[in-house]
């Protein structure tokens, strides 16, 4: 995202005037500041509301004195309420040397500068350098770029933010309590605090109260299929999807990738993996999922985000998939990859806290908002753990619930050694929360010691669970065969079915991650007795194209 340069704003009607003093403005301060050039002052006027919706930022103002529309003084007396820190210079003739002077107490003039400036090198530039470099000492960039305006513990706002972070779309969060210019931004828009969130984008156009399909289609997420029919396509763009789509385009198959919220899956969330072959320090999911993503598309993978499957059908040889918006697309062959999803915590009203205070994976959705803040995670998996190593940069206290003694038998050892070495995190064993309290947003939990029944209230605004999974099959009932646990079951662990003979009408077992429809395979974390590990999952991603072109070879 390029870097917006501070503007420099000059106003005067004679357009002559105008010309040269645009021409020498350039000439001198092009390379850092953008140069906006206005010969009535009413037009310059009704432009600065959207240059601050925008986010930008005027570094000086330069205005005639007379101008018959609007005195110069009037001008930038209007001009300060929406740029107060600019700069403000005058242009005036001799015999308004005066009016100058009085505008210096009236709108804490600057300077003025008489007319005519030639040489500028002697008479402008000077002027305009010292004033310059007395607004870059104070200047604080603005982020660049969508900002969202809502409420810290409103479950909307914390489903937009996390939404744009799964997505890679950077974002600055104002929270309207404490933010000013989250304030402004509503003033500017004509918005209320009934309207949040807000979703204001960097051209200054804003959405009030949005759904995630009407930002993802504002940040250029395409939810519709180019074509009815491919070779492949692959449901679920976490790693074991993202796999198989590098592999399905590389090797020159017609391959759809369909996500119903944001790449990555689980791991797409991991602030660091470290133990992913060939990254020796380690990396984020979202780089991950960012790297894997353009690796895909280069090799001309067609990507849909946000899109849902509600339904799996064969017709013939073809898999007919509905997709959440009724359209219906087909493919000769399926990757099923739609993983799994944290469990809920089984403890009373805990919904009525989702998002405002209890997170389900969004360590670093979150992270900024626990700064100097005691924390507390429950679970004892790598996830649990990685989230806990990135929130202790933040948080003041990081405290990890477990059920076990301890995390020796559930978390990989980097992890745990890495745990241990850090100051701010303790773990905590033979403990489980069993009550959530608070108004409007989390305030404390009550954790209680498994072998003493002793229950211990602790002050906390945020609670983040990762605690087993369930795999995402709700909508694959009665179509795949499906163990106890609702993973999908594949290739020798589908014959052990009894209805396999009724179902399975082919003269051949059926392939290592086939499912019971021919022609649809399983990879990553969805695929009952998976590994759960991110190179299992691409790894089986690239395996279930590999299969794929056998199957093929065989319709």
């Amino acid at each position: 995202m390029a870097k917006r340069k501070p503007i420099i704003f000059s106003i005067d009607d004679d357009p002559q005037v105008l010309r040269s003093l645009k021409s020498d403005l350039r000439s001198q301060y092009k390379a850092d500041y953008r140069i906006l050039s206005v010969g009535n002052p009413d037009e310059a006027l009704s432009s600065l509301p959207e240059l601050k919706k925008k986010g930008e930022e005027v570094a000086l103002f330069l205005a005639d004195q007379m101008m018959p529309e609007m005195l110069g003084v009037e001008f930038l007396e209007k001009a300060i309420e929406f740029f107060p820190g600019a700069k403000r210079v005058l242009l005036t003739a001799y015999s308004d040397i005066n009016a100058a002077i009085k505008a210096i107490n009236d709108v804490q003039l600057d300077y003025y500068l008489l007319k005519p400036w030639d040489p500028p090198a002697e008479k402008l530039y000077p002027v305009l350098d010292d004033l310059l470099d007395d607004w870059q000492a104070a200047y604080k960039p603005q982020f660049n770029g969508i900002r969202v305006i809502g409420y810290q513990y409103s479950p909307h706002t914390h489903r937009i933010k996390d939404f744009l972070a799964g997505n890679l779309r950077p974002y600055e969060f104002l929270d309207i309590e404490y933010s000013e210019r989250g304030k402004e931004l509503l003033d500017l828009n004509e918005l209320t605090t009934h309207d949040l969130p807000v979703v204001v984008f960097e051209d200054g156009s804003s959405l009030a109260h949005p759904t995630e399909q009407e930002v993802a289609t504002r940040v250029g997420l395409n939810p519709n299929a180019k074509s009815d029919l491919y070779d492949v396509v692959i449901i679920g763009a976490g790693p074991a999807g993202l796999g198989a789509s590098v592999y399905g385009g590389s090797e020159g198959l017609k391959t759809l990738l369909i996500e119903k919220r944001a790449p990555g899956g689980q791991a797409g969330t991991s602030s660091r993996i470290e133990n992913y072959l060939g990254f020796p320090k380690g990396l984020s999911g979202s780089e991950l999922s960012r790297r894997a993503l353009t690796q895909a598309t280069r090799f001309g993978v067609e990507f849909l985000s946000p899109q849902a499957v509600q339904k799996l059908e064969l017709e013939g040889q073809y898999k007919k998939l509905t997709l959440g918006d009724d359209n219906v697309i087909y493919s000769k062959a399926v990757v099923i990859a739609t993983g799994v999803e944290y469990r809920k915590l089984p403890v009373a009203d805990i919904d009525k806290f989702s998002g405002a205070g209890v997170y389900y994976g969004a360590a670093m959705t979150e992270a900024n908002a626990c700064k100097n803040r005691h924390v507390f995670i429950v679970g004892g998996g790598n996830s649990a753990g990685q989230g806990a190593v990135y929130l202790a940069q933040y948080a003041r206290q990081v405290t990890i619930l477990i059920r076990r003694p301890d995390l020796s038998k559930s978390m990989s050892s980097y992890l745990v050694e890495q745990i241990d070495s850090i100051e701010n995190i303790e773990v905590v064993g033979r403990r489980q929360v069993v009550e959530v309290k608070g108004e409007d947003h989390l305030q404390s939990i009550v954790v209680e010691n498994i072998d003493t029944q002793e229950q211990v209230e602790h002050p906390t605004s945020s609670l983040f669970v990762f605690i087993g999974a369930k795999p995402n099959t709700e909508w694959l009932a009665g179509t795949v065969f499906r163990d106890e646990k609702q993973f999908v079951l594949v290739g020798r662990d589908v014959m052990h079915e009894e209805r396999f003979r009724k179902v399975w009408l082919q003269d051949r077992e059926p392939y290592l991650l086939e499912t019971c429809m021919p022609g649809v395979f399983v990879a990553g974390d969805v695929r009952s007795g998976a590994m759960n590990r991110v190179a299992s999952a691409v790894g089986e991603g690239a395996m279930a194209i590999k299969f794929i072109h056998s199957y093929l070879a065989t319709v």
